[in-house]
């Protein structure tokens, strides 16, 4: 006879022998002690766990003629029978090849027939999911009242796939991933019976690429018993399976927190000597650095790591040693990184270049603590001649004088200084943007802070006498003379940064920036560097921000290449934009243009020519 795998000669044949599961075990024995067995059950759960076996053990357990319950004796006719896969009255099905409705009219035909030697028909159908919309319909109404003979038991490891129809008529069994220390238990156990000796480190090796699943593990253990004989090490398991030792791992982790580059590299070089996959690889990694993240967070993180006690005993040194939010940073690095990596055409490259860029992230603090550390100096170097004027004043002289000499009218759109009060004439509220009248400005009213200097309108018939003005911002947009994104980029980040001062630190790192369709899209190369941009108060100063130097109604968008951490929703900052077109269509405003027979020039909202009018509002 030809060798026979641990997989199969190991395979349980009682409930006691069921590795793990205890909850799903303890529930069918129950079921058979009281007399209460469904006549459809369904196990789900990933490869390996042992949705077959148990179906079986319960056929044999049904069945059994001297056994008394839970447990099949393993002795008689039909055990034997069940075990030898011999027994006419249990019928195996295999869904992935038997997925057809003709399959399932030929099984219903099959047990409307009362069994041949044993109690019960059993039907047991592997990869239930892969049947037919047609089979499952088909076998609904069996499935829901089938002859008292008849148990039904499916086995799927994609359970989401299976119809409500169908499930709703099973009694569902989910089986879980088998826990470490148990996989380890069996294993040395099945080494032992074999006569082989296995060191620790070499079983655990085994038992983490087994990931929960027993065949995966007893697979393996074929695999390194067959290579290295009566006596198995941690360095044979990792050359047969092309494994790296946690030692290595961790090692590689110490050398990125301690900025190590020369280090980390070496480790990166051991790894591909080992031959190791590329994506086994950074999962191992990311796999290390979460798992210090949550040593790092956690008081019990024995509960949310399957690791053995050394191991886990290793990370919990390794991440007292660094604050949480080092660790933090450090995964996130590698995780953008890494992913990339796994996908690139120089793989080996390309982790390279994440280590390297890990390592240059420093000790991290807190964005909000730099916030308010921010604020805070703010708050104290403040000078006052930075409140008198916008910052563009300057150019906007520039412009001005250029405008009157072509004979335009000026629009007054700086804020009165809060040095040099403005006396006012009269007991009105003033609009932000008002206009004067199209006479020249006497030298009185040139020195006044509140109004810039003056620009002669045109002596054409049609401005002496316009037409009722119906929309002042359409009017306003097409009088301003706007600026070009590209051009005046750098321009804009120093008028953001006068202002918030981070803000305008956060764009001038931008890779480039877009005015398409009403659009402003900042591109960025790191979805770190525009993450705080994109909530919803950043977005809407920046907002106003924008159309106050641009003049334009428009949205802000970020983008990052591959990510959309950076999303944002385009009507976030809508009010920003209602705002601008309600003072445009103020009645102040359009009184004031019909009076003066003027335009309006810049409509700015933003709360650098905000607050002091609204100082000066509050002081009346």
């Amino acid at each position: 006879m030809s060798y026979l795998v641990l997989a199969r000669k190991s395979r349980p044949q009682t409930f006691a022998q069921v590795v793990g599961q205890k909850p799903v075990v303890r529930t069918l024995q129950n079921g058979l002690l009281q007399n209460r067995v469904a006549h459809a059950l369904i196990f789900s759960g990933v490869r390996g766990t042992g949705k077959t076996t148990l179906a079986r053990i319960m056929a044999k357990a049904l069945n059994c003629e001297k056994g008394e319950p839970p447990e099949p004796c393993n002795e008689c006719r039909s055990c034997k029978e069940i075990m030898a896969g011999s027994s006419v009255d249990l019928h195996e099905v295999d869904g992935a090849s038997n997925r057809g409705i003709q399959e399932i009219r030929e099984l219903k035909e099959n047990i409307r027939f009362m069994p041949t030697s044993s109690k019960f028909k059993i039907i047991i159908i592997d990869e239930v999911h892969m049947l037919t919309t047609e089979a499952f319909n088909a076998l609904l109404k069996t499935l829901e009242e089938p002859p008292e003979h008849v148990y039904f038991m499916f086995a799927t490891t994609e359970l989401h796939k299976v119809p409500v129809t169908i499930l709703s008529r099973c009694q569902r069994y989910e089986l879980k991933r088998v826990a470490h220390a148990e996989l380890a238990a069996h294993f040395a156990s099945l080494a032992e019976q074999e006569g082989i000796s296995i060191d620790e480190s070499a079983l655990n090796m085994v038992v983490r690429e087994a990931g929960g699943s027993v065949r995966d593990g007893l697979s393996l253990l074929d695999q390194v018993f067959s290579y290295c004989g009566e006596n198995v090490t941690g360095e044979e398991v990792a050359d047969v399976l092309g494994l790296v030792s946690h030692e290595v791992i961790a090692d590689l982790a110490r050398a990125l927190l301690g900025k190590d580059i020369a280090t980390a590299l070496d480790c990166l070089k051991k790894v591909y000597s080992y031959g190791m996959d590329i994506k086994r690889f950074i999962n191992e990694l990311l796999a290390w650095f979460r798992s210090l993240v949550v040593c790092s967070v956690s008081k019990n993180p024995a509960a949310l790591l399957d690791v053995p006690a050394d191991e886990l005993a290793l990370l919990q040194e390794v991440a007292g040693a660094h604050s949480s939010q080092t660790l933090f940073m450090m995964f996130n690095q590698l995780l953008e990184g890494l992913e990339k990596a796994a996908y690139s055409a120089r793989p080996r490259f390309a982790v390279e270049m994440t280590f390297i860029r890990a390592v240059q992230v420093d000790d991290v603090v807190p964005v909000t603590d730099l916030l308010t550390r921010l604020d805070d100096v703010l708050a104290g170097v403040v000078l006052p001649q930075q409140q008198v004027l916008p910052v563009q004043q300057a150019p906007q002289a520039h412009q001005q004088t250029a405008q009157a000499e072509q004979g335009r009218v000026p629009a007054i759109s700086a804020p009165p200084a809060e040095s040099q009060p403005v006396p006012e004439p009269e007991k009105k509220k003033e609009p932000e943007s008002v206009v004067a009248p199209p006479q020249a400005a006497s030298p009185v009213e040139q020195a006044q802070p509140t109004q810039e200097a003056p620009r002669e309108a045109p002596v054409s018939e049609s401005e002496r006498n316009p037409p009722p003005p119906q929309d002042v911002g359409t009017a306003a947009s097409a009088t301003v003379q706007k600026r070009d994104v590209r051009k005046h980029w750098p321009e804009f980040s120093r008028y953001v940064q006068e202002r918030i001062k981070w803000m305008g630190a956060s764009l001038q790192s931008a890779s480039s920036a877009v005015l398409e369709n009403g659009v402003l899209t900042v591109n960025y190369d790191d979805s770190a560097d525009c993450k705080l941009l994109g909530s919803r108060e950043n977005l809407v100063q920046l907002t106003e921000f924008a159309m106050d130097f641009f003049q334009e109604e428009l949205k802000v968008a970020f983008k990052v290449p591959n990510s959309s951490s950076c999303d944002t929703d385009p009507d976030s900052a809508a009010a920003v934009r209602q705002e601008r077109q309600k003072l445009a269509n103020d009645s102040l405003v359009l009184a004031a243009v019909d009076v003066f027979n003027g335009q309006v020039g810049d409509i700015r909202v933003g709360p650098r020519f905000r607050g002091p009018l609204q100082k000066k509002k509050a002081e009346e």
